[in-house]
């Protein structure tokens, strides 16, 4: 205990200068992010945000918090990380499109070790990808140093969003009904889930590392793991403006078979036609490597179907065309059907 020399926060592993460096760096991301009811920039102690009450009739907020996961260690393998900023964002706007909600904003926590700016910058500019592609405004975040907390080199990222509907609007899949068709909409990959399964299997039974091309996928395995979730918004908000959808589905951990259900009436069913769809390639990588079980990769995997929509049948054609129009790609995959016993609401025929 003899040692008197000044001690620093510096030298206890917080550097503060690294940190308004950063904030500095990402300003021109935030900035492009931003709407017209934004109201500051970054760097206050809060973001705020004018909510346009004539917009809505009867306004109703919705709101949604979520991860990247275990899909943060190939992004650490791989030493890239512009992507899983937009995988974050996609993962709580994909949750309150569901529902009829137009994302309004976005704030994000990002936890790391040591602060290294220039790789902070390059989760932002995922973020703020993702933010533009929802059309919503990134106000604010928290970036964490804790030292001796992380692994060299490691970080976490959680996301917050929030979203509004008129209360008229909001889609609960309360009114499907019996004899209504379901749209898949094809998802990019594994999107966020199924991760630590994905690992496993490559880490044990594939011979090769990320960075091997296989002729399957056209690209390196990395590439197609790191591929990140779609983000649905614009498209649906599109849909929303001529068509009735009765419920959604985004389709995250487990599967077709536990996000389906979410939105299903006790009396209704899905009847899902596993044919109807392409199966990416990815999957059936993961599938014969991995000896999967079909139930296996319905409820670990989105297996190449990221949304689910409830229509009427009428519409489905128009629907569609809509959809391929947006650059979606879209299959009819099944119909709802009557159901005795709501433990089994989804049937793969």
């Amino acid at each position: 205990m003899s040692d008197r020399s000044s001690m620093t926060y510096k030298g206890a592993g917080v550097d503060i200068e690294a940190g308004n460096r950063f904030v500095d760096m990402i300003k021109p991301l935030v900035k492009s992010t931003n709407r017209p009811e934004v109201l500051t920039d970054i760097g206050g102690f809060g973001g705020l945000f004018s909510l346009n009450k004539d917009k809505y009739h009867s306004p109703v907020l919705v709101s949604s918090t979520d991860g990247v996961g275990t899909k943060l260690k190939l992004a650490f393998q791989l030493d890239r990380h512009n992507t899983v900023g937009i995988d974050l964002v996609a993962m709580c706007v994909n949750d309150v499109i569901v529902q009829g909600a137009e994302p309004l904003f976005f704030l994000d926590y990002l936890a790391t070790g040591m602060l290294a700016p220039e790789k902070a910058a390059e989760i932002v500019e995922g973020i703020a990808e993702g933010c533009r592609q929802a059309g919503c405004a990134l106000v604010g975040g928290e970036t964490a140093e804790l030292p001796g907390f992380y692994n060299d080199g490691e970080y976490d990222l959680a996301g917050f969003t929030v979203g509004v509907v008129d209360r008229d609007a909001i889609i609960d899949g309360s009114s499907i009904q019996v004899g209504e068709v379901l749209i898949g909409i094809a998802s990019n990959g594994l999107h966020s889930n199924g991760y630590s399964l994905a690992r496993r299997i490559i880490s044990e039974r594939l011979e090769g590392g990320l960075e091997t091309v296989l002729p399957e996928l056209g690209e390196s395995l990395g590439d197609a793991l790191l591929r990140p979730t779609r983000i649905y918004v614009k498209s649906i908000l599109n849909l929303l403006r001529d068509f009735t959808i009765q419920g959604m589905a985004h389709i995250t951990g487990g599967g077709l078979l536990e996000n389906v259900p979410r939105i299903l009436p006790r009396h209704c069913k899905a009847v899902i036609r596993k044919d109807a769809w392409p199966k990416p390639p990815l999957f059936e990588i993961l599938r014969e490597a991995g000896n999967l079980e079909e139930k296996e990769l319905f409820r670990t995997f989105n297996y190449g179907i990221g949304m689910v929509l409830v229509v009427h049948k009428d519409d489905a054609d128009d629907i569609l065309s809509r959809l391929y129009g947006l650059d979606e790609k879209a299959y009819l995959i099944g119909e709802i059907a009557a159901c005795d016993d709501a433990s089994e609401q989804v049937e793969l025929v």
